[in-house]
């Protein structure tokens, strides 16, 4: 690496940086979104470092072992920029941030067990930097937080050791990584994002290096806050509008209305948006971004009735499925006590192996607390123990001995098991949380068949 060090204020410095290739990038937070990020940094010929304090997959990571085999794209990206040696992984913090230029942060925000995000991450970072970032870096953060957090928090525990003054010789904006799980690659290429910096030249520096990566449209926000108050808008809009819907289908069933044509139909109206029910919500976002802006409205003195309420109705999602369950079990005239229940799919979402607030896991709890015995079918985790359960190695083989089955992800590889497969159950109870099975088929097989949002 060269010692020349940028000062990331400076448009002309950092294009000719790009230019020459000789801006020095570290990451700090290399998982489902960091290491995606800082291989398509490395992929642009910039030397790029990553920083996790997970040993483990910084050890596979330099012993040439993708880990994130649900990303179609990267695994090839990956290679390219090992073999190229623009991109390496380290656990040592205190060497990669004094040697780069760039640092950007993508750190996780989780919510602690009162439902309060938690920014421990990010505000350990910040103290470290506060002790070895060079004078005139630019830190980015790609982690989503609360709108005020930079300019009320971050920044100053980066500046607590006076070492370093914000806009006199160090920088900070924000670009909130915009992605859905298991697309990442695809996302990054085409959909938009946001910039903002703690002031215009800086605002306009951060578009220059990630104009410089990305091809996509990048849009200049005024600040830091407002770049983070149109991200979390956009997923609690989602949030939202899941919960509408599914209690929507809680009333449907009981009119006998199927809630997936009655969907349908609707989105062919052209202002409306499609969002499907289900049994819950779950994963690094949504239900975190939701209780982000529940967090802020405590603080400003605001009241969100309507995420807070969102919010219940996804939660108590899972209640549903147990009530649909033992309704088909009365019609069965049979009783959880050890009943053999199988749970289709503990994911959060579709085709991603990531667990993160799923749905599955109050599900299970529920079941278990029935005294059912609770087994677990997912592809994405083999030979794996999930929730204190070994998934099972063979869905074919399970199903005799089954008194029911519920689907509660909609992987795509369950939406081509033959409906004829449920059949061959002890007790045929086949309960679907996500729309995959037609009602029509599941009668035709004779199967107690009960659809989430589907009728009685």
């Amino acid at each position: 690496m060269s010692d020349f060090k940028i000062n990331m204020s400076d448009p002309s410095q950092v294009s000719n940086s790009l230019s020459s290739r000789s801006l020095r990038v570290c990451v700090i937070g290399i998982g489902r979104i960091g290491l995606p990020t800082a291989l398509s940094f490395a992929k642009s010929g910039l030397q790029t470092i990553g920083v996790d304090i997970n040993e483990d997959l910084i050890e596979k990571i330099n012993s040439g072992i993708f880990p994130l085999k649900d990303e179609p794209g990267y695994e090839e990206i990956f290679n390219q920029v090992l073999s190229e040696k623009t991109f390496s992984a380290t656990t040592k913090i205190e060497d990669a941030v004094p040697n780069s230029d760039l640092i950007l942060l993508s750190l996780p925000t989780p919510m602690d067990e009162n439902n309060v995000p938690d920014y421990s991450a990010l505000t350990s970072v910040g103290t470290k930097l506060s002790e070895i970032l060079s004078p005139n870096s630019l830190v980015i953060v790609e982690s989503t937080i609360e709108p005020g957090f930079i300019e009320n928090e971050l920044i100053s525990i980066i500046s607590k050791t006076q070492r370093l003054k914000i806009e006199n010789n160090f920088f900070i904006g924000v670009c909130p990584e915009n992605a859905n799980p298991g697309e990442i690659l695809h996302d990054f290429t085409n959909l938009p994002r946001l910039v903002g910096g703690i002031n215009d030249t800086v605002s306009k520096i951060i578009k220059m290096i990630y104009n410089f990566v990305f091809s996509v449209d990048l849009i200049e926000m005024p600040n830091c806050k407002t770049a983070n108050a149109v991200k979390l808008t956009t997923n609690v809009f989602r949030d939202i509008n899941i919960a509408f819907i599914s209690e929507l289908s809680l009333m449907f069933e009981k009119l006998g209305i199927d809630t997936f044509q009655v969907l349908e139909a609707a989105k062919k109206k052209y202002n409306f948006q499609i969002h499907y029910p289900g049994a819950g919500v779950g994963g690094p976002c949504l239900p975190i971004n939701s209780y982000q802006l529940l967090n802020t409205a405590r603080r400003t003195g605001v009241k969100l009735n309507i995420i807070e309420s969102g919010r219940q109705i996804n939660e108590k999602m899972p209640d549903h499925v147990i009530e649909l369950t033992k309704n088909a079990f009365d019609e069965s005239n049979i009783n959880f006590e050890n009943a053999n229940i199988l749970i289709l799919g503990v994911s959060y979402k579709p085709n991603v192996k990531d667990i993160q607030l799923s749905p599955a896991k109050n599900i299970i709890e529920k079941f278990q607390n029935l005294h059912a015995n609770v087994h677990i079918y997912d592809p994405f985790f083999p030979a794996s123990t999930i929730f204190g359960i070994k998934v099972e190695d063979n869905f074919e083989n399970i199903i005799p001995s089954l008194d029911a089955v519920i689907i509660v992800t909609a992987h795509d590889d369950f939406k081509k098991i033959p409906i004829s497969s449920f059949s061959r159950m002890r007790h045929s109870i086949l309960i679907d949380t996500r729309g995959i099975v037609d009602p029509q088929s599941a009668k035709n097989e004779k199967l107690i068949f009960r659809g989430l949002g589907r009728g009685e």
